[in-house]
């Protein structure tokens, strides 16, 4: 659970997302906009964090720019901060759980048209393993639906390559 200090009130999410960063047809963006009910984990002007609905794990988030991006695949290397920021919000959001072996962590992106929803998601999974057999297919590491960044953000946009790199090598 976060502390009370880093839950936003719903009038706080309102605020900080004017209309033009606003997609009317994003579920995350009305997520961030408090139209949901969903509980926000995390919520600063640049990055969020909420539950998945459909958790692949016992310990599966979403960090979300707190303003609409689209998918990964519309990344260049303006968003790198923004990714590192995801990143590390994951990361925080998994040690306020306990969560602190790193190394039994998935940190990643679907690649279009495996995602669900067009709003950029960082995918933050532990432990992975105590994940399914259709978790760890769903959340297969560095296949053709699903990009992984590492911990120390050693992969595509977070090591500051160009957005087409993040895209997995087979």
């Amino acid at each position: 659970m976060a502390d009370a200090a880093n839950t936003p009130t719903p009038e706080s999410c309102i605020a900080s997302h004017s209309d033009e960063e606003y997609d009317k047809k994003c579920i995350f963006c009305k997520i961030l906009k408090g139209e949901m009910g969903t509980e926000l984990l995390h919520s600063d002007e640049t990055v969020s964090c909420f539950q998945d609905i459909h958790p692949g794990a016992p310990h599966h988030y979403l960090v979300v720019p707190s303003k609409h991006v689209g998918n990964c695949k519309s990344l260049s290397k303006e968003h790198v901060p923004l990714v590192e920021k995801m990143l590390e919000t994951g990361k925080e959001i998994l040690e306020k759980n306990n969560v602190t072996d790193l190394s039994d962590v998935r940190f990643g992106f679907h690649w279009p048209p495996f995602c669900s929803v067009t709003h950029l998601h960082l995918h933050v999974l532990a432990p992975v393993s105590q994940m399914g057999f259709m978790s760890r297919l769903i959340y297969r590491l560095n296949s053709y639906w699903f990009v992984t960044l590492q911990a120390g953000g050693r992969r595509g946009v977070a090591n500051g390559s160009q957005a087409g790199s993040l895209r997995p090598r087979i």
